[in-house]
């Protein structure tokens, strides 16, 4: 076990990982999945029957990894959940949901037995994502967001509760648009990468304002 990111409680030093491309898990958020593949649904009753924690990772390739056997290379960071509501549905599938506990990165992957993939993970380097904009107030252009939020919306033909939107938390607005807005998987996992909230803030505007002149069909977020 190593010390992991909140409160210096306990994480495995070594965690299964669930590669899905265009999915990022950010730390404070929480992330649905509906499990069905065999592989999987081992993954979630060893993590069940464990500490809980599965690595959410994408592949480098921006395949996922619905054929059998593959094993497309994955990013070296990821963002790690606990799952914290579990079900098992008539047909035999989970749905599960995991809170964004903090970033992990891999040291090396594992060669494992199980029929889903394990990693080395170390969790130092994002030691502060759980507290981050509690201790220091982050500098974050809550209105540049929103703004830039209005302007993509526009431009995809939808809208928003923007009163609702405003009274967001900063941490929060900026994790939950990272997450749900439907950039590329490199994308993704720049917002996944970035070194703090204002730069990841940033980022997510300067994403946001080029997808607002892209010449793409309307696409729904959720």
């Amino acid at each position: 076990m190593t010390a992991g990111p909140a409160n210096d409680q306990p994480f495995p030093s070594v965690i299964p990982v669930f590669p899905l491309a265009g999915v990022v898990l950010m730390t404070g958020n929480s992330l649905p999945l509906n499990i069905f593949e065999p592989r999987y649904l081992a993954m979630v009753r060893d993590a069940m029957a464990g500490a809980r924690v599965i690595g959410m990772v994408q592949p480098k390739s921006g395949m996922d990894t619905a054929r059998p056997g593959a094993t497309p290379p994955i990013y070296d960071v990821g963002g790690a959940g606990r799952i914290v509501d579990c079900k098992e549905t008539e047909d035999g599938r989970f749905l599960i949901r995991l809170e964004g506990v903090g970033r992990f990165r891999i040291e090396h992957e594992l060669a494992v037995t199980t029929p889903y993939r394990q990693v080395q993970a170390v969790w130092q380097p994002f030691g502060l994502d759980p507290t981050e904009g509690e201790e220091r107030p982050a500098v974050i252009d809550h209105e540049g967001i929103i703004k830039a939020l209005h302007h993509y919306l526009d431009h995809k033909g939808l809208s928003a509760d923007y009163d609702a939107i405003a009274g967001t938390p900063d941490k929060l607005l900026v994790n939950t648009l990272s997450m749900i807005v439907p950039f590329s998987p490199a994308e993704k996992q720049a917002l996944l990468e970035a070194p703090d909230l204002p730069a990841r803030a940033k980022l997510l505007v300067a994403l946001l304002d080029i997808a607002s002149h892209e010449d793409t069909p309307p696409t729904q977020i959720s």
